[in-house]
């Protein structure tokens, strides 16, 4: 030990335990010897000199940071093709790449009776229509040191990957039940090739959009709104042109995108608004909303007799939901496939929908 710490040790009984190099200086001590003034030895210290280690009187900023355990989802656009058309079916399975619906249709003719006359005929007519599936996949892939590491993070890793693919597949699923897939015979509710031409919306005060209708400034555009939606139903009517029953009563399904969904608050007169006189004239109506209704070419909205005779108008089709493969396991990680397979949305009776763009 240093002569002088070993003098103060044995004079004032300090021990400094091993930190005796932090308390020397290059070219002298920190302690020293000295006298007050009535003439006894104490111990001094000169000034404080500069540290030898890095200035800091804190602790690591990880040991100060708090991770809640309850993670935040990110939103993603619901997804409702299959709420508007009311039904959802198993077609088939994954083998299958193409569906035949048969469409019959009575035939016959009468003829003057006689006792011995064999005229008149009575037969069936059937057509065959076609329509393609498309059966897509995903892959999942995770490691063990990414599994470790996310689990710091209290991230549930592989789940939060299986709850992505299961997503990524059913949002691709709904997508193809509205536009179906380019290339094949499988369509959507919004373009199947059978549906009538959408009209358009009244010009109103040589406005068309709700937008504009409901700026107005003499507070007619609930009335235009409504307007519009009753010349949608006067369109689904003439399309089925008394060939079935379809009245006010009817159960009919109103979608829309959720933009156009506002302007139904908008008041028409006497303080009632556009959605009081839908629930009064059309009490079987149900509005469903998506976003797929706000396209590029306007706002767009269909009116869905929602079935006739025990036969759904529209259904959503599959041939398989979410078919999980086998987890392959290699070296240091893992990976899994699942895959599924969509027929689009299949329209049976495409007069009874009647669309409006531009809304």
């Amino acid at each position: 030990m240093d002569p002088l710490l070993q003098q103060i040790s044995e004079k004032f009984g300090v021990h400094f335990m091993g930190v005796a190099p932090y308390l020397q200086e290059k070219g002298g001590t920190r302690l020293r010897m000295a006298h007050d003034a009535s003439g006894l030895e104490v111990l001094a210290c000169d000034a404080q000199p500069a540290l030898i280690t890095i200035s800091n009187s804190g602790i690591p900023a990880f040991l100060s940071t708090y991770i809640d355990p309850k993670v935040i989802d990110i939103l993603v656009s619901p997804m409702k093709a299959t709420e508007i058309v009311g039904e959802e079916t198993k077609t088939g399975d994954w083998t299958m790449e193409t569906a035949m619906f048969p469409l019959a249709e009575s035939t016959g003719q009468v003829s003057s009776y006689g006792d011995y006359s064999q005229t008149g005929v009575a037969g069936v007519n059937v057509n065959w229509v076609q329509r393609q599936s498309y059966t897509y996949q995903v892959i999942t892939q995770w490691g063990e040191r990414e599994l470790e590491k996310m689990g710091l993070g209290r991230i549930d890793w592989a789940n939060r990957m299986n709850v992505a693919s299961v997503l990524t597949l059913n949002k691709f699923q709904n997508k193809s039940y509205f536009f179906g897939v380019n290339g094949l015979a499988n369509y959507g509710l919004l373009n199947d090739p059978t549906l009538p031409a959408s009209i358009t919306p009244i010009v109103w005060e040589s406005v068309t959009t709700w937008a504009a209708k409901a700026a107005l400034s003499d507070g007619s555009g609930g009335l235009a709104v409504y307007g519009d939606i009753k010349a949608l139903y006067g369109q689904l009517v003439s399309q089925a042109n008394g060939l079935v029953e379809l009245d006010m009563e009817s159960p009919m399904t109103l979608a829309m995108s959720p933009e156009s969904q506002v302007y139904l608050t908008l008041t028409t007169t006497y303080n009632v608004n556009v959605m009081d006189m839908l629930k009064k004239n059309f009490p079987k109506m149900k509005i469903v909303t998506a976003p797929e209704y706000q396209l590029t070419s306007g706002n767009f909205m269909q009116l869905i007799a929602d079935e006739m005779e025990g036969l759904r108008t529209a259904s959503t089709a599959f041939t398989e939901k979410l078919r999980a493969h086998p987890i392959i396991i290699k070296s240091s990680s893992y990976e899994q496939k699942k895959s599924q397979g969509t027929w689009g949305c299949i329209v049976r009776r495409p007069f009874l929908i009647a669309g409006m763009l531009g809304i």
